[in-house]
């Protein structure tokens, strides 16, 4: 029977023979990034010396790989994380058997463990190295062996995730320890072994655990692992069957995330249409997009695929029912995107274009001022938000066309900071979902959707209401919102790129506070507790302004003159550079319960202006 003829062909192997000198691995393109962290190998290396102080005489089962081999190669379909990491243990092993060989005492006792130690070498170095046993030198030799480690070819890791792929490579081509430390990535702007990616760091766990073992224990596992640690290596002929097994099956103990699944299913379309390079080279490109955004903790992948779901959704009004009525029953991304009738998936390349241009125009407007006030909110106006975003898919969006939709999104979800009804309620949600039918069609102008916000918002809310809680707010949301309401009033400019602190101008703890307090004619505790989370007393303030003053006097924080301190006087920020003018020429300015008050029905009036667009 031909390999052709074969759907599934599953057998029991042990580790020495699923790595082996005639077989080189495959990380396809649509396959994770190596996610497997320190937890994870301290379990398999844990399984491992409990089976092996056992003394059992039977195999350990490390579960299932599934290979794809419709092409002719071994493509890690299922079990790439363990693959990986048996390779990252047996280098850390043969590193530390080299040694152990090296410093081996030569004398009758110890002849027995120093040829069996040999064995071990040879056998580790077939797998790792494409060699035959007979072919690699007892004692281990420098420039011999770096002649053998240059040709680690065991993986080819194409995934188009994986942001290291030459990674493990180049800790197998390492002579020694030292060696690979000197010559793997070191990550830009980490500290300690954070620097280090997940291949190194897993590498020098197990490097560092053999190093602890005893030459024969450590001759012991090394045995263990290559002749009684075995796996269920599932070949599959049918590119299809294995892209299908891929989504059912996880074995290695890492959820698939819904990107993981959806990009192995482009990527098997994208092969039937042979496409599948092009493809390749998009998803690259969006990937490195993603992580731009994602680093700023604007959205990753997954939560981009959630936007452009409801975009689609409602662009082809699926969440209206029958009777016209909105629905906002979400399905789960996963089952929406491989749901053959929703036909999500049948153009790759397209689809993999329409999500680069939504991140594209998520990288433009993050950078606006009112984007990221309306990040301190509810993260589920970043939803609608991205549906309007859609408008620009042949051109870039800018400041003038997003701005009105921002300050709309911002009054709706200031209101939910002050209510008892969460998002979910109708005056949210499904007013939101409503709306979003409106968000993704072009000709709707924007100011009949602006329209709808101010109707909904004065039908919905009582302005007296809202006015009483925010006299009562003790959050912090809104803080960024009257900072920025500020600014605009007073047409000063406030870009937030900085690090930025919630200054308490009255400060709520210190060696001082009582003092304070007295200063702020404040009567006990309990009134204190109540005025001093209030709105009016609290500010923005750069991070560095603010740990230099810390909880320093009103009239010290305002002071012109701090000599080695810094205080409002060299912020940036709209509030604190009003408080430096307007009490720069009081000679000894005081920070009272009153200030407070006032301030807070200022930002009150404010909030509430802007909400009701009065």
């Amino acid at each position: 029977m031909s390999n052709q003829d074969r759907s599934i062909d599953p057998e029991l192997q042990k580790i020495k023979d699923f790595i082996n000198k005639d077989t080189i691995f495959t990380i396809p393109e649509y396959q994770r990034a190596y996610s497997w962290g320190i937890s994870n190998c301290d379990k398999m290396w844990q399984d491992i010396i409990t089976f092996a102080e056992s003394g059992a005489q039977d195999s350990y089962f490390f579960g299932t790989i599934i290979l794809n081999c419709s092409d002719n190669k071994y493509d890690l379909i299922d079990g790439q994380q363990r693959t990986t990491t048996f390779f990252l243990l047996l280098k850390a092993l043969l590193i530390k058997i080299n040694e152990a060989i090296i410093n081996a005492v030569d004398d009758d006792d110890s002849k027995a463990l120093l040829k069996a130690l040999k064995k071990r070498r040879d056998t580790i170095i077939s797998m790792l190295y494409k060699i035959d046993p007979d072919e690699v030198s007892d004692t281990p030799n420098i420039l011999e062996d770096k002649k053998i480690y240059s040709n680690a070819e065991q993986i080819h890791n194409k995934s188009n995730n994986e942001r290291y792929p030459n990674e493990l490579k180049i800790i197998l081509s390492a002579v020694d320890f030292d060696s690979a430390l000197s010559l793997v990535t070191k990550i830009p702007y980490k500290q300690k072994d954070n620097k280090f990616t997940n291949f190194f760091r897993n590498f020098k766990y197990f490097y560092l655990k053999v190093s602890d073992l005893q030459t024969d224990v450590l001759n012991n596992i090394a045995k263990i692992i290559t002749d009684f640690c075995e796996v269920i290596v599932i070949k599959s002929w049918n590119f299809e069957q294995a892209i299908n097994m891929f989504n059912s099956l996880n074995s290695d103990g890492l959820p698939l995330f819904d990107s993981d699944i959806i990009h192995a299913q482009l990527y098997a379309i994208a092969k039937k249409q042979n496409k599948e390079n092009d493809f390749s080279e998009e998803w690259k490109k969006l990937l490195i997009s993603v992580n731009e955004i994602e680093s700023l903790g604007i959205s990753n992948l997954d939560s981009i695929l959630m936007q452009h779901m409801y975009y689609l959704r409602a662009f082809k009004q699926e969440i209206k029912g029958p009777t016209g009525a909105i629905n906002v029953t979400t399905p789960g991304v996963r089952k929406y995107y491989t749901d053959p009738k929703n036909k999500v998936l049948i153009e790759p390349l397209e689809l993999c274009n329409s999500l680069s241009n939504l991140v594209e125009n998520w990288k433009i407007i993050s950078s606006y001022t009112a984007t990221k006030v309306l990040f301190k909110f509810n993260e589920n106006s970043k939803l609608f938000l991205s549906s309007f975003l859609y408008r620009f898919r042949d051109k870039l969006v800018s400041k003038e066309a997003i701005l009105p939709l921002l300050e709309d999104l911002l009054r709706l979800f200031s209101i939910l900071e002050l209510v008892d009804s969460g998002y979910s309620s109708s005056k949210f949600k499904i007013f939101l979902f409503e709306v979003s039918l409106k968000l993704v069609d072009k000709t709707v102008d924007l100011k009949e959707i602006t329209e709808d916000f101010t109707n909904h918002i004065r039908k919905s809310w009582n302005q007296n209401e809202l006015y009483e809680a925010l006299l009562d707010y003790k959050g912090n949301s809104l803080v960024y919102l009257n900072e920025y309401l500020f600014a605009k009033e007073n047409d000063s400019s406030f870009d937030f790129n900085s690090l930025y602190d919630i200054e308490h101008i009255m400060p709520n703890s210190g060696n001082n506070i009582q003092s304070i307090r007295n200063d702020a004619k404040i009567k006990d505790e309990d009134e204190f507790r109540e005025i001093v989370n209030k709105l009016g007393n609290k500010i923005l303030l750069e991070q560095k302004i603010n740990r230099s003053i810390g909880n320093e006097w009103f009239r010290t924080k305002v002071s012109s003159s701090l000599k080695d301190k810094t205080g409002y006087v060299d912020s940036k920020c709209p509030l604190a550079s009003w408080f430096v003018k307007k009490y720069m020429n009081i000679n000894k300015p005081y920070w009272e319960k009153d200030d407070i008050e006032k301030a807070t029905r200022e930002a009150a009036d404010r909030i509430i202006r802007f909400i009701f667009l009065k």
